[in-house]
């Protein structure tokens, strides 16, 4: 299953949705928001990305900031899997429409994102869509 970028029908497992979150204690606005924030251990980059007007700004922020921890690069594909699981038991419309993907392979048509998507070309590493693939496996074995 091929989820278009943005896509107003899937549009609920990108990172922009309108879904708050609580990640550890803490409300953010959108996925997107608590990822970005994820970037920075001191507080007020993170305050001022969790405050961000929206989530391209948080995206922004998040991308043009120096001061990263030195272990994003390890750790990101498992923080946004923590924060695409939040996001799914804290919201049951997307739990159920995550769910009625049944064992469809999810993959995020994203032409700009080689990582986090598809790619120009297909061949991206779709880390999003096997992020969203696991925690459907796990709510399956629940």
């Amino acid at each position: 299953m091929k989820i278009p970028h943005y896509e107003t029908s899937y549009f609920l497992f990108s990172n922009f949705s309108p879904h708050k979150l609580v990640y550890k204690g803490v409300e953010y606005p959108t996925l997107e928001h608590a990822f970005q924030t994820q970037k920075f251990l001191d507080e007020p980059t993170r305050e001022e990305v969790r405050n961000a007007q929206s989530p391209l700004m948080a995206f922004n922020i998040g991308r043009s900031r120096p001061g990263k921890r030195e272990d994003w690069s390890r750790i990101k594909l498992n923080i946004m899997y923590e924060l695409l699981r939040e996001k799914v038991m804290q919201h049951e419309e997307v739990k159920d429409a995550l769910m009625k993907t049944g064992d469809k392979e999810i993959v995020e048509e994203n032409p700009n994102d080689d990582f986090w998507g598809s790619g120009k070309d297909g061949r991206g590493a779709n880390h999003m869509g096997k992020a969203l693939m696991r925690v459907r496996d796990e709510l399956k074995t629940q």
